[in-house]
């Protein structure tokens, strides 16, 4: 998932020590932009991902993909927004997955064009249906269920 705002928060980093080695952790706030702006935090682990986060200025326009995850912990479900990659915001410049998506709320964000429609044929007098073929109406139809990769 990707959502765009305003760095306004570099949050402490946490270090410790598990059976696999040292582990970092840190964390971020963004602003996003709208009627209604938002804050919201992620968490980054890693020193590659640290590096991201603190090569990039308070206040600057930023673009963060994240994936959601939920967990439970004694009957309460707690959610991390876990940053894959952050990065500045460069007017005019849109990464491919943000293609398509449009970067809302970003001050100075590209607007994208709308699809040309393609030109209204004149109208033709109506002809009578092609007859159906007798039996179960969706036999014709690929089953869903059979294209599943899994």
């Amino acid at each position: 998932m990707e959502i765009s705002g305003k760095l306004i928060k570099i949050l402490q980093e946490v270090r410790g020590e598990s059976q696999r080695g040292p582990w970092v952790r840190g964390g971020f706030v963004i602003e996003t932009d709208g009627e209604y702006p938002r804050q919201v935090a992620f968490t980054t682990f890693g020193e590659d991902r640290l590096a991201m986060v603190k090569s990039l200025a308070l206040n600057s326009a930023v673009v963060v993909n994240f994936n959601p995850e939920s967990r439970e912990y004694e009957g309460r479900w707690y959610t991390d927004l876990r940053c894959t990659r952050i990065q500045n915001y460069v007017p005019g410049q849109m990464p491919p997955a943000a293609m398509g998506y449009g970067w809302a709320g970003v001050p100075g964000a590209p607007v994208q064009p709308a699809s040309p429609v393609p030109p209204v044929a004149p109208a033709q007098p109506a002809s009578a249906p092609a007859p159906q073929p007798q039996g179960a109406p969706f036999a014709s139809m690929p089953n869903p269920e059979e294209d599943l990769p899994f």
